[in-house]
């Protein structure tokens, strides 16, 4: 069974997600920061990250960098609630190597589409 990590300080965003993506017969751990996010890949790796760029503490770009330190395949969603070109935070994250970018408010069609197509493509 697929594995995703959903990292997200919103709780209400991290657990309306996970809950989408049980019904679907996926498994799901989250994550509420970038360092929880860092702790799980290592221990328990996921197939695919659905990863918020802004977070306090650790954001979503310094969490994506760390893991491509260690990880260069993990598959990544970069989800944000803002416009990406106005942070140059597109850019930085194409050059990361994230698969796709996910605007908030979630569209759970186009979530769902975006997430079952990558991980066909893990498998």
């Amino acid at each position: 069974m697929p594995k995703i990590l959903i990292v997200d300080d919103e709780l209400d965003v991290r657990e309306f997600a996970a809950n989408f993506f049980r019904k679907r017969n996926l498994e799901v751990v989250t994550a509420c920061d970038g360092y929880e996010a860092l702790r799980i890949i290592e221990k328990d790796r996921p197939d695919l990250v659905l990863l918020d760029i802004r977070m306090p503490n650790l954001d979503g770009i310094e969490t994506l960098g760390r893991i491509r330190e260690k990880d260069k395949e993990l598959k990544v969603i970069m989800v944000t609630g803002k416009n990406p070109e106005e942070d140059k935070s597109l850019a930085k994250c194409k050059e990361l190597g994230v698969l796709a970018y996910i605007h908030k408010p979630l569209k759970l069609d186009e979530l769902e589409k975006t997430v079952i197509e990558t991980l066909k493509s893990i498998r």
